[in-house]
């Protein structure tokens, strides 16, 4: 089977992150307390772009946040495969925006590593509040890869959890 070059490059960070949480998982019972470690990088660029992203759906511009979704993009949700941009922009984009403009989320770490044109996010928030007459309260958690276009950085994969 033959997989394209950017394919390979999304594949292999993908695989690293995985990796990456592994390895935080076997210090589950040490404190890391040091903002450095759980903020990294989130002032790059790619970093910017996902901290748009968020505001945008939260303000419920769904415009703003469809600019920044490849048109390929891929997203993973609740076991949930979305498989453009379009899809996501005219199915779901609209509950999670109803959602997040309803609740109120506290980023607990954030992480993006830049490889050439290829950049990957891991975040973990906390939310809280009420949706639908029922309390929130959840952890969680985001790994994003990106993509550098002539466009500026563009959200090739989401994959959600909580």
């Amino acid at each position: 089977m033959l997989i394209k070059s950017s394919n390979l490059k999304i594949l292999l960070l993908l695989i690293f992150s995985a990796v990456s949480s592994f390895a935080v998982n076997a210090h589950t019972h040490e404190e890391h307390t040091k903002k450095g470690w759980v903020f990294v990088n989130v002032d790059s660029e790619a970093a910017k772009a996902v901290s748009l992203f968020h505001a945008s759906l939260k303000q419920g511009d769904a415009k703003g946040a469809r600019k920044l979704l490849a048109d390929d993009v891929v997203i993973f949700e609740g076991g949930i495969v979305e498989r453009s941009a379009d899809v996501y922009a005219n199915h779901h984009m609209i509950a999670d925006m109803k959602f997040l403009s309803a609740v109120d989320s506290e980023l607990l770490e954030h992480q993006v590593h830049t490889n050439g044109d290829i950049a990957y996010s891991i975040s973990r928030s906390k939310t809280q509040g009420k949706y639908k007459g029922k309390d929130i309260k959840s952890t969680g958690m985001e790994s994003i890869t990106l993509k550098n276009t002539d466009k500026g950085w563009k959200i090739t994969h989401i994959h959600w959890s909580n």
